[in-house]
């Protein structure tokens, strides 16, 4: 089985702080490790975004913050945009 590799943005190094200190890295992890094995599996469930960030992927972290990606399919590569919430 192919695994995905995760390449982060700077602004995800920076949530992924954040993220820490919330208390919420433990579902962060369990979230980055299913992206690494297949990022289409469900559940849990995805959305596809659209408007600026259309071609991105989004799970839930919790009901305010979210994990947002985008998968780069033929380089198998899986690009983690953002770790917290996208309404700020």
């Amino acid at each position: 089985m192919v695994k995905w590799k995760l390449v982060y943005t700077s602004q995800a190094r920076k949530d992924a702080k954040k993220i820490a200190a919330a208390g919420l890295k433990e579902k962060v992890i369990f979230l980055l490790k299913i992206l690494e094995q297949n990022p289409f599996q469900t559940p849990p469930p995805f959305e596809k975004l659209t408007g600026d960030l259309e071609g991105a992927y989004s799970r839930r972290i919790n009901i305010q913050h979210r994990l947002v990606y985008q998968i780069l399919d033929e380089e198998k590569i899986v690009k983690i945009i953002r770790m917290w919430t996208h309404y700020e």
